[in-house]
C-alpha cells in the first residue's frame, strides 16, 4: 500500500496522505486517494494482477463511452510494470451515486428506471459487430456457436489442471453432460453479435440516490462481441434482477430457447470465476444446475 501511494504521488505530481482499498478480490481491488490534506480526490485506482487486463478494460469503457448513451467513468490514464514487478493500475473518475440493488422510492420510480436502463442497453446493442465476436484482446472473425464452444473447452481443460476445485462429482458430470449437449443446446442459432457490456448486474450500476435516475454503468466486462443474449444471463435472480430481465424482454425479445441457454452461460460463468478467483459462487452453481437438467439429461 505505501508503494501504491509513492508510486501515485509521482505520477500524479502530488502528495498523496493515504490510499484506502475500498473493495478487494483476488486479481483486482479498488483504491480511494487522498490528497495531502486528507480530502478524497475525484479519482479512483483500480489495479490488475493480470498483466494487459487494465489496457484492455480501458479501450473498452473508452469504446462504450463513444458508443452508447450511458455514461461511464472517464479514464484518465494507466500505469504499467514492463521493467518493475507490480499490477497495472487504471485511473479513472470516482463518481457519486448509490447502486442499483438499493430499492427506489416508489415503485413508479422503479419502471422508470427499468426503462432507463434498457434503452441504455439498447444504445449498445444496436452496435453490429460487423461478424466479429470475442473478447477485447481476442477478437476473431467467428460464429458465436464456435466462440463460446471454444471458451467451454479452454475452461474444462484449464480445470482440470487444477486439484482442489471444491466441486463434487455431480457438478463434474453436470459440467460433461453440458459440453456433450452444446451442438443442440445452440441448433438454429442466428442471431449477430453486438457491443455489449460484458458484466451486466445490478452493483454495475449508479443511481441517483434521490431521484433514482439512472447516472452509470461501471466494470465493464472483457468480453466485447457478443449476441444480446449474452448481456442478460446474469439477470437470473428473483427480484429485481429477474424484474429487469422480463422488462428488456418486453422491449426486445431475444430467442425462446434463450430460456435454457441462460443456464448454460451462468454454469460457465461460475466455472471462469472459480478458474480465475479459485473461489466457487455455489449458489450460482447450483440454481444453473437446476434450470440445466430437464434440457441435458
Amino acid at each position: 500500500m505505501e508503494l501504491l501511494r509513492k508510486e501515485l504521488s509521482h505520477l500524479l505530481g502530488e502528495k498523496l496522505s493515504r490510499v484506502e482499498c475500498v473493495s478487494e478480490q483476488r486479481d483486482t481491488a479498488v483504491w480511494s486517494l487522498y490528497d495531502s490534506e486528507g480530502n478524497a480526490m475525484p479519482l479512483l485506482a483500480k489495479s490488475y494482477n493480470s498483466p494487459g487486463v487494465a489496457a484492455q478494460l480501458a479501450c473498452k469503457m473508452s469504446m462504450l463511452a463513444r458508443s452508447g448513451t450511458v455514461r461511464l467513468p472517464v479514464v484518465y490514464g494507466i500505469v504499467t510494470h514492463d521493467e518493475t514487478p507490480g499490477p497495472d493500475i487504471l485511473l479513472m473518475e470516482r463518481l457519486r451515486g448509490v447502486s442499483v440493488e438499493a430499492p427506489t422510492r416508489t415503485p413508479a420510480s422503479w419502471e422508470q428506471l427499468k426503462d432507463q436502463i434498457v434503452e441504455g442497453l439498447l444504445s449498445w446493442h444496436r452496435v453490429d459487430s460487423g461478424g466479429c465476436v470475442g473478447s477485447v484482446d481476442s477478437t476473431q472473425e467467428n460464429i458465436w456457436p464456435s466462440w463460446y464452444r471454444q471458451r467451454v473447452e479452454m475452461l474444462w481443460h484449464t480445470l482440470n489442471q487444477f486439484k482442489n476445485t471444491g466441486l463434487t462429482m455431480q457438478d463434474w458430470h453436470i459440467l460433461f453432460r453440458s459440453r456433450e449437449c452444446l451442438p443442440r443446446m445452440f441448433e438454429g442459432f442466428n442471431d449477430n453479435c453486438v457491443l455489449i457490456h460484458g458484466n451486466f448486474a445490478l452493483g454495475c450500476m449508479l443511481k441517483d440516490g434521490k431521484s433514482d435516475q439512472l447516472l452509470a454503468m461501471l466494470n465493464p466486462g472483457v468480453v466485447l462481441w457478443a449476441p444480446r443474449e449474452y448481456e442478460l444471463f446474469r439477470l437470473y435472480e428473483e427480484g429485481q434482477a429477474e424484474s429487469l430481465f422480463w422488462h428488456y424482454l418486453q422491449r426486445a425479445p431475444v430467442s425462446e430457447s434463450f430460456l435454457w441457454r441462460r443456464w448454460l452461460y451462468v454454469l460457465w460463468d461460475a466455472v471462469a470465476v472459480l478458474v480465475q478467483t479459485g473461489r466457487l459462487n455455489r449458489p450460482a452453481f447450483d440454481a444453473a444446475t437446476k434450470g440445466l437438467l430437464p434440457w441435458i439429461a
